[in-house]
């Protein structure tokens, strides 16, 4: 069989090496380095040809996660490597997935189109912002669900009379599926947006009045969306409130917004770095998932019961 190596950028260098560890290896030698003016230079350490290479990285912000992505890929591609895998935890630059307004840029589009042409046979990610950019690619997409880690830790805190809620309506189908797999009730928030990062909540739809509340989301950026969730599902009589989400990203005082939020728990995974500490956070890896994910690629194996969100 081809043999497997797994590396990575800087953008998640722990995450990748749990990754590697739950497969059974270890990642493989990479040099990155940058020039005084900041330019990325990388370089294999290890003999990359004819094997089944997994690139590890994150596209977060900064642009440069991306940009050493499409090195890393480009750079296996010219040193011979049979097959080559992006594995992305969290897909960058996501939320822009179509032209809703006049003069501007599809830049998930952009982004697809770059890894598609650096070299990238394949696409392992996690929990799109918008599902449908699958589509944004010509090249065989695996997209895994972090509520199967996610589920498991909310069962262990027997939450009694638990109703899950999505901030907004576009969270609407990731919430039905936590509230179908924790039998529980469903509300979600009715808001609008007048600028970007700015969101400002209007109705709550749905029965919460002095049930538990799970609120569940896909990433929290400035946290001004989630956090107004919480205060207005307060308002309308919950109780005690607990959150559940896969990209941490928490951009600006979005920490300091939760850490004085009258949220009980809010668990994340390590898709994202975090560099902050909440006593109210709790990391959750995927590292599990996404190996379990690599190794079913490698051998040719079908890895839907990891993707189905309905698991």
């Amino acid at each position: 069989m081809t043999e497997i190596k797994i590396v990575t950028g800087r953008s998640n260098i722990e995450l990748a090496r749990q990754i590697a560890k739950e497969a059974g290896t270890r990642l493989s030698r990479v040099d990155i380095q940058n020039f005084s003016d900041g330019e990325i230079w990388a370089k294999y350490a290890e003999n990359v040809r004819g094997v089944d290479l997994f690139i590890v990285q994150t596209t977060n912000p900064p642009a440069e996660n991306l940009l050493e992505l499409l090195i890393l890929i480009d750079a296996a591609k010219r040193a011979s490597a049979q097959s080559i895998t992006a594995v992305i935890p969290y897909f960058g630059y996501a939320r822009q997935d179509r032209k809703d307004q006049p003069r501007v840029s599809i830049t998930a589009k952009l982004v697809a189109n770059l890894i598609t042409e650096a070299g990238a046979d394949r696409i392992i990610t996690m929990d799109l912002h918008a599902p449908q950019i699958q589509g944004f690619f010509d090249i065989p997409f695996d997209h895994l669900y972090s509520s199967v880690v996610l589920i498991k830790r909310v069962l262990k805190e027997k939450i009694s009379n638990l109703t899950v809620a999505s901030p907004d309506v576009g969270g609407l189908k990731l919430a039905r599926s936590y509230a179908k797999q924790l039998n529980a009730e469903l509300v979600f928030i009715d808001k609008r947006r007048p600028a970007h990062n700015v969101a400002e909540v209007m109705n709550v739809v749905g029965e919460c009045k002095g049930r538990n509340i799970l609120i569940v989301d896909d990433l929290i950026d400035t946290g001004g969306t989630f956090v107004n969730a919480i205060y207005a599902l307060k308002k309308h009589g919950a109780k005690k409130i607990y959150g559940a989400c896969t990209h941490p990203i928490f951009s600006g005082n979005a920490l300091a917004r939760l850490q004085n939020s009258p949220i009980e728990k809010l668990f994340v995974t390590d898709t994202v770095p975090r560099k902050m500490q909440s006593n109210k956070i709790e990391v959750i890896s995927v590292a599990k998932l996404f190996a379990e994910a690599i190794l079913r690629v490698h051998k040719n194996k079908s890895i839907s019961s990891l993707f189905d969100v309905e698991k």
